[in-house]
Parts: structure tokens; C-alpha cells; sequence
């Protein structure tokens, strides 16, 4: 490939690099997207998109097992673990292809391999260890992601020990398994595997699952997966690993006992690092911090004119976290009026467990803890005649607000479709809106967006159905 020269350069094709190019664009500016492997990156390839695939597969599941519930029969019920993973495979592959036909679309040029910074406004691309270009960028802009971090002595081997990517496309369906953290990709994928029958024993070293979660909301969470059958440790750690020819015995360390749990299979779902190697880091300004590049509100790193955005940059490592932060780096750099930087509080958080569960802004402890003086509405899936229509009587919405201002602080959900309804909350947020708004809005009957009206009523001592 000849010499290039680009205004803007962006290594790594996901959900942050992707987006990032088409606005930069759009804009204006002469962009290409370095990628060594698949457009669309983690998120589409071997996250956010193929786990929701899977996860539907078990909703459907679940529903067909409660099918004399509505009234109707049905026999002979088999799981085609092919046919599962084949099915989120092609959904994969279709989205990314739509990821390269928008690029070519927005005249996005893409390089395929591995980039790292080569100089001043200079980047070499690699691929197979040989040189395939060399490219000179205006701006560059890192967007290389994070993978799973694996814990020393107990590494992921891809046949006993999984990461998320095994975790995506089995080739046997356990009858057992050790589920190693309770945050979004931990419970998720214990949802998935003990809806359709596997034996699921997460366990969690804080002290309570969704450790990120509002406490009321986490505690709901756990007695909903316990009353299914799923076993939770917390306040627990997994000190070994000892694997056999088809089996792997955990020694588990809780309230300073130890004991010994043997699974067919363990998922390692610790948190994340950030793919900083092999960029070209060292012989900047750079600075690296616990694995995640060092930014500041418009995406700067300490090198001037280079840019990192999503995962590699740090929390909260969300899609649309890193889709918005290229967004607004571009738009910086473009001289965009108007623009602001990213208020990581309004970011919504889903998980697509069963129940599902979502959020944005701060929970009730973390806005005491801040000095707020709240007001907390909740109310129950029980009371709203949609959810029960629906056969999904459990779950709550709870809102809370500044007691001071009427400020929309944070609004935290669990039951059926909450992914879907918290970002009417987000909007609100983003608007500044206060509950005055909020009780004044007409809501739609029988929706179960009417909970988030009655959450904010009751509030202000004003709930009508419970």
C-alpha cells in the first residue's frame, strides 16, 4: 500500500472507531480506520450484539417452559447448541458487514492491520508482523479497546477455562459451571447458561452481585436469581484452579473457610485491561494508568494532537460510552460550536440478565454520600397492569431525586424491558429536568412506562396504583 496522509486516523474499528470516523467524515476531514480484525470490534463481534442473541434464545426458551401459563401446550422442547450459535454468529456477521458498507458510504478509507504511533503525526500499519503502510494523520485517534484480564494462576485455556469469546460459541452445553465475578458480562452469561438448565454458581468477591448497581436494586437481583435456582457466593474469592481431563475443582475462600466446588466448565468475568501494547506508547507523553490510557474531557492524551477514546480510556467501558466520546473529540477538533464535554453520570447502564436491569445517574447512597438531601420514589412491576399482562409481575423502578431543586438524580430498574425504558430517564437527565416535569408528562395506558411516572410520584407522596 502507498504512502497515505489523513486529517484524521482512527486505530481500531468498533463501536467508538467506527462512529468516530463517519463524524469525522462528515465533517469534513479525509478519515481512515485502522482494524487488524473485525469491524464492528468486541462489541459487535464477541460482545454487546452476539450476547444479545444468545440471551434472546434463552428468553424464548424461558417463555416456551411457562407456556401453560397463557394457555397454550407444547411438547417435545430440545436446545440445538448449533443452531443457537450459528444464529448469533450470522447476526455478527450481517452487522458487521453493515459496519463496513457505512464506512464506505461516509468515503471512510479502510487499512487492514495493526497501527501504533510512529512519530509525530505519523502512524506505520503492520499486518503479520510486515509493514503494510505507512500513514500520516492530522490527528490520531486510539480506539483499540480492552480484553478480559485473566487472573495469575488461574489464565483462561479456551477448552476448561473460558473468557467471554468460548463463553459465545460452545461446543458442549456444561451441565455445571463456575460463573468468577457478578458485574454485567459475569451475570449475563449465568443467566444465559441457567436458563437453559445448566447448574450456574457465580461467585462474587465483593459483597453483593452487581457491585456497581443501587444496593435496593442489587439485593432484588439476587434474590430473583437465587428463587430460579441459581447459587450465589458473595464476600467470596476463588484462590485455585485445578483442572482435570474434562472437569475443574475451584477452591473458594468465604468467611475464612475454604471448600472445593467442581464444574464442568468456568467462565472468567474479572473486569478488563486495556489494549495498550504494541501502540507506540513509549516514546511519547502518554501516560498509562492501571492499563487505560490518560485522558482529559476532550479526549486528549498527554502527547499533543493524539486522542484516545472508549475502553482503552477508561470507565464506564460501555458501546455507547466510547461511540459518544469519539463524537465529541472530532467535533473538537473540527471546531464544532456547541460542544460539551461527556457527563459520565448520564450515561445509561444495561444488563440483560433475567430480570434485566438498568440505570443512569447516582444511587440513593452515592448522592447522600455526596452531600444531597433525597427524595426516593419506587414502585413495584405488581401494580402496573402491562407487566402483569405480560406474566412479569417482579420488579421495581426506583427514582431519586434533590429534595432541594427537584433535580432528576438517578433512576435505577429491574424486570422485563427496563434496557428499553431507562432512557427516557437519560433524556430527562440530559434536559435537567425536575420532577415537575416529569408528573406532568402523559404517560400512555397500558405501557409499562407508567411505572416510571408512578416512581416519580411517589417521590412526592403522590402514587396513585399501589
Amino acid at each position: 500500500m502507498a504512502d497515505n496522509s489523513y486529517d484524521v486516523v482512527v486505530v481500531g474499528g468498533g463501536p467508538g472507531g467506527y462512529v468516530t470516523a463517519i463524524r469525522a467524515a462528515q465533517l469534513g476531514m479525509k478519515t481512515a480506520v485502522v482494524e487488524r480484525e473485525h469491524l464492528g470490534g468486541i462489541c459487535l463481534n464477541w460482545g454487546c450484539i452476539p450476547t444479545k442473541a444468545l440471551l434472546r434464545t434463552a428468553e424464548v426458551y424461558r417463555n416456551i417452559q411457562h407456556a401453560d401459563d397463557f394457555g397454550l401446550k407444547v411438547s417435545g422442547l430440545e436446545l440445538d447448541l448449533k443452531k443457537i450459535v450459528e444464529r448469533s454468529r450470522g447476526i455478527t456477521a450481517q452487522m458487521s458487514q453493515g459496519v463496513g458498507y457505512l464506512l464506505k458510504k461516509n468515503k471512510v478509507e479502510v487499512i487492514d492491520g495493526h497501527g501504533k504511533l510512529a512519530g509525530k503525526g505519523k502512524l506505520v500499519v503492520e499486518k503479520d508482523g510486515k509493514k503494510v503502510a505507512d500513514v500520516a494523520a492530522k490527528h490520531p485517534i486510539l480506539a483499540t479497546g480492552a480484553r478480559a484480564r485473566a487472573l495469575p494462576g488461574m489464565e483462561p485455556d479456551g477448552k476448561l477455562i473460558w473468557t467471554y469469546k468460548e463463553a459465545m460459541v460452545p461446543n458442549i452445553m456444561p451441565k455445571s459451571m463456575l460463573v468468577v465475578g457478578s458485574g454485567a458480562i459475569g451475570i449475563e452469561f449465568a443467566s444465559f447458561y441457567h436458563t437453559l438448565g445448566v447448574d450456574v454458581t457465580v461467585v462474587e468477591v465483593l459483597p453483593r452481585v452487581l457491585p456497581v448497581e443501587d444496593e435496593e436494586i442489587s439485593d432484588f437481583a439476587q434474590k430473583a436469581f437465587e428463587k430460579d435456582g441459581m447459587k450465589i457466593m458473595t464476600n467470596a474469592t476463588v484462590t485455585k484452579l485445578t483442572k482435570s481431563a474434562d472437569n475443574v475443582t475451584a477452591t473458594i475462600e468465604k468467611d475464612g473457610k475454604s471448600s472445593d466446588l467442581t464444574v464442568d466448565r468456568v467462565i472468567m468475568a474479572v473486569g478488563i485491561v486495556g489494549n495498550v501494547e504494541e501502540l507506540g506508547l513509549e516514546n511519547t507523553k502518554i501516560e498509562v494508568d492501571r492499563s487505560h490510557i490518560v485522558i482529559n474531557e476532550w479526549c486528549e492524551t498527554g502527547e499533543k494532537g493524539v486522542y484516545a477514546i472508549g475502553d482503552v480510556a477508561g470507565p464506564p467501558w460501555l458501546a455507547h460510552k466510547a461511540s459518544h466520546e469519539g463524537i465529541i473529540c472530532v467535533e473538537k477538533i473540527a471546531g464544532e460550536k456547541g460542544v460539551h464535554p461527556l457527563n459520565t453520570l448520564r450515561i445509561p447502564g444495561c444488563t440483560y440478565c433475567h430480570p434485566q436491569i438498568a440505570s443512569v445517574g447516582l444511587t440513593e447512597a452515592a448522592a447522600k454520600e455526596k452531600g444531597y438531601d433525597v427524595k426516593v420514589g419506587k414502585f413495584p412491576f405488581i401494580g402496573n397492569g402491562k407487566a402483569i399482562a405480560l406474566g412479569e409481575p417482579e420488579g421495581m423502578v426506583k427514582t431519586v431525586f434533590d429534595a432541594k431543586t427537584g433535580e432528576l438524580l438517578g433512576a435505577h430498574m429491574i424486570g422485563t424491558e427496563v434496557t428499553e425504558l431507562i432512557q427516557g430517564y437519560a433524556v430527562g437527565m440530559t434536559l435537567e429536568t425536575t420532577e415537575a416535569e416529569l408528573m406532568e408528562t402523559v404517560f400512555p395506558h397500558p405501557t409499562l412506562s407508567e411505572m416510571m411516572h408512578e416512581a416519580v410520584l411517589d417521590a412526592y407522596g403522590r402514587t396513585i396504583h399501589f
